[in-house]
């Protein structure tokens, strides 16, 4: 089976399960909404930096998903329609795909591809990435985002830009949480004017995850 072809499979069985979960649960009024989280502050980006290897061999398969922003323009503000998407879409991607690591997967690390049955968490992001931009949502506001976990693993996650503040989509967190919120060091992430290019975040520190010059 192609990866193409393995992606799709992969998001009608996401979306299956999320029907069968909203089928089974109790039909909500306008006022049971999921809980939008408390407005935050937007990460501070610098300097081009380098692209993660795992991300340049994804560019090399998914040339179109790593070019310029057709369209930049400022965070937009996230209905409450479009906060349950979001919900709906990091639920039904961390409760469907099994986590697994790269070696486990591959026999080798920094494999970034779209998750079958399992992923790391690179490949949380990009499905969640990809979800999401089916569904509306501009892919400068969905940037795949490297960070420095407590114990000091890197770790990566999908950061949403609104004009509320930065908001991350986690493999390791049930909820949305705002960036401020996780426990997380932020070292960089793609940039909002080009898929394919990576930019620093002012509050980093030395990077984690292996890259290209």
């Amino acid at each position: 089976m192609s990866l193409h072809r393995t992606m799709v499979l992969a998001i009608g069985v996401l979306a299956g399960a999320a029907a069968n979960q909203a089928a089974s649960a109790p039909a909500l009024s306008d006022s049971a909404a999921p809980e939008i989280p408390a407005k935050t502050i937007s990460m501070k980006t610098g300097r081009i930096t380098s692209q993660p290897i795992g991300h340049y061999e994804f560019c090399r398969s998914y040339r179109s998903e790593c070019g310029p922003v057709s369209s930049p323009a400022a965070p937009p503000r996230v209905t409450d329609y479009g906060w349950k998407v979001v919900h709906e879409v990091n639920e039904a991607v961390n409760f469907s795909i099994m986590p697994m690591t790269d070696m486990e997967i591959y026999g080798q690390e920094e494999v970034w591809a779209y998750p079958d049955i399992a992923g790391d968490c690179e490949d949380y992001a990009l499905l969640k990435r990809h979800m999401l931009i089916e569904r509306g949502f501009s892919a400068g506001d969905l940037l795949i985002t490297v960070v420095r976990k407590p114990d000091g693993e890197g770790h990566a996650v999908l950061t949403l830009r609104t004009a509320e503040g930065d908001y991350v989509l986690d493999n390791l967190q049930e909820q949305v949480l705002a960036w401020t919120d996780t426990p997380y060091r932020y070292l960089k992430r793609q940039s909002s004017e080009n898929s394919g290019r990576w930019v620093t975040i002012e509050n980093g520190t030395d990077l984690l995850v292996g890259s290209v010059e």
